[in-house]
C-alpha cells in the first residue's frame, strides 16, 4: 500500500536530515538532487524542519552564477547536547558534544580503589556536570556510558558482576536521577567495535570481530552490520575462554586460567619482562601497551640481542621480536577459537595493547591464524585504541538523540 501523506513527509524529512548530517550544509537545490524529490516537496520539508528548530540557514552557497546565492541549510548543532563516558575500574573520562558530534569539552578523574561507592559516584557525576557547564550546555539530552561487564539485553542495564566496582552500576542510576537526560549504557568492547566500524579499521566490513586487548580481554561480534550481544548479553566474554598454556581453568566467577591469563595486561607485562623488554611508564596508558609499543619501535639494546632464543628461533634473534612472537602466539589462540565458530573473515586487534602492536603484531597474528585455521581471516590493527570506547559512546548517544529528535511529531 502507498504511504500516507504524513508517513511520506516523515520519510522525506528523515532522509533530508541524514543527508545534512553526512554531507554537511546543503542548498535546497542540492537536497532536491540528492533526494530525487520535487522542488515543492523539498521546499515544504525545509519549511517544516526549520519551524521545528532542527535545521537553519548557516550561510550561502559559493556557486558562481547570476543572481543571489542560494541559502545553505544545516542541522542546528546545539539543538541537543550529548555526553559520552568511558568508565574504567579506576577512572572516568567524559566528553560533551553537540548534536553533530563536535567535541565541546573533555575531562577525566581518577577513582581510588578504596573510595567507596558513594564518593566514587559523586566524583563521576560531578565530573559530568562540570564538563557540561564548560561546554555551555544548559542540559544534556542523552548520556551514553561505556563500561566493562555485561549488559542485560532485556533491561539495558549493567548487570552485577563480580570483580567490578559496585559504583559502576550505581553511577548509571545516579546520572539518571541528577540529570534531566536519557542515560544509556553499553559494554565497552561493543562500543569500541561500533567506533572501529564507523571511523576506524573496519569501515569496509559489515562482518568482523574486534578482539579487545587492554587491561582485560574481550571481543565484540558484528555480523551483517549488526552488533550481536547473545541471550544474556555475554557474547564476546573471551576472557573466560579455556585455553592451553594456563595452569588452571576459569570459573563462573573468575576468568583466571582463561584467555585473560594469556593476553590480559598483567600477563603481557610479565611476558615482556621475561624477554628483557623494558620501557618507561606512560601516564594514562596500561604499562603492557607501553611495553608492546617499545618492542615495535626499533632494534633492541645490544645487551639483549644475544640472549638465548626460544624454541625454533635462530640464534641472535632480538628479544623484542621473540616477545612479539610469543605474544602473537597467545593472541592467535583466542582469535582462532572465535574464527572457528563465527568465520568473520576479519579480526581487528583493538584496545591499547592492540593499537600499540600495530601492523607488526597484527601481521604476526595473521600468519599464525593462517597456519591454524582453514578459514581465510584478515587481521587488522585497530585504528582508535583506547579512544574507541569514548568514540563509540558518543556515536551511540548521537544516534539515540537523533532518532528521537528526527522522529515525526506524535498527534
Amino acid at each position: 500500500m502507498p504511504a500516507s501523506p504524513s508517513t511520506a513527509r516523515a520519510i522525506n524529512d528523515r532522509l533530508a536530515l541524514r543527508l545534512l548530517q553526512q554531507e554537511g550544509p546543503l542548498t535546497a537545490g542540492q537536497l532536491k538532487q540528492l533526494t530525487g524529490l520535487s522542488r515543492p516537496t523539498v521546499a515544504d520539508l525545509v519549511e517544516r524542519l526549520t519551524a521545528a528548530g532542527l535545521i537553519g540557514v548557516v550561510g550561502e552557497s559559493g556557486e558562481q552564477r547570476r543572481g543571489p546565492n542560494a541559502r545553505l541549510y544545516g542541522i542546528v548543532a546545539d539543538r541537543a547536547h550529548l555526553a559520552a563516558l568511558d568508565v574504567r575500574t579506576e577512572s572516568v573520562t567524559v566528553v560533551v558534544a553537540d548534536l553533530l558530534g563536535t567535541e565541546l569539552a573533555r575531562a577525566s578523574v581518577p577513582i581510588a580503589g578504596d573510595a567507596g561507592t558513594g564518593p566514587a559516584v559523586e566524583q563521576a557525576v560531578t565530573l559530568v556536570e562540570r564538563a557540561a557547564k564548560e561546554a555551555g550546555a544548559d542540559r544534556l539530552h542523552t548520556v551514553a556510558i561505556g563500561a566493562p561487564g555485561l549488559i542485560d539485553p532485556a533491561t539495558g542495564e549493567l548487570r552485577d558482576s563480580s570483580g567490578l566496582p559496585a559504583w559502576h552500576r550505581r553511577l548509571v542510576a545516579a546520572l539518571g536521577e541528577r540529570l534531566p537526560a536519557r542515560v544509556l549504557v553499553e559494554n565497552e568492547t561493543n562500543l569500541a567495535a561500533l567506533a572501529e566500524q564507523r571511523d576506524g579499521a573496519a569501515r569496509d566490513r559489515d562482518t568482523f570481530v574486534l578482539l579487545w586487548l587492554g587491561l582485560g580481554t574481550g571481543a565484540a561480534v558484528v555480523l551483517d552490520g549488526h552488533l550481536r550481544r547473545g541471550a544474556s548479553g555475554g557474547t564476546g566474554e573471551i576472557g573466560f575462554l579455556p585455553v592451553p598454556g594456563t595452569t588452571t581453568v576459569p570459573s563462573a566467577t573468575d576468568c583466571e586460567g582463561g584467555f585473560h591469563s594469556l593476553a590480559g595486561a598483567t600477563a603481557v607485562a610479565a611476558l615482556a619482562t621475561a624477554h628483557g623488554v623494558t620501557a618507561e611508564a606512560v601516564p594514562s596508558e596500561p604499562y603492557a601497551a607501553t611495553l608492546v609499543r617499545a618492542a615495535t619501535a626499533g632494534p633492541p639494546p645490544s645487551d639483549t640481542a644475544t640472549r638465548q632464543p626460544g624454541p625454533g628461533l635462530p640464534p641472535g634473534e632480538p628479544d623484542r621480536a621473540r616477545f612479539l612472537d610469543a605474544l602473537a602466539d597467545r593472541v592467535a589462540i583466542g582469535a582462532a577459537s572465535v574464527v572457528a565458530v563465527l568465520d568473520p573473515g576479519c579480526v581487528v586487534l583493538g584496545g591499547e595493547v592492540g593499537r600499540a602492536g600495530g601492523v607488526e603484531l597484527a601481521g604476526r597474528v595473521g600468519q599464525r591464524l593462517a597456519a591454524m585455521s582453514p578459514l581465510p581471516t584478515e587481521v587488522r590493527a585497530g585504528g582508535l585504541g583506547g579512544a574507541a570506547v569514548l568514540r563509540g559512546a558518543l556515536l551511540m548517544a548521537r544516534e539515540a538523540a537523533q532518532d528521537e529528535l528526527f522522529a515525526p511529531p506524535t498527534r
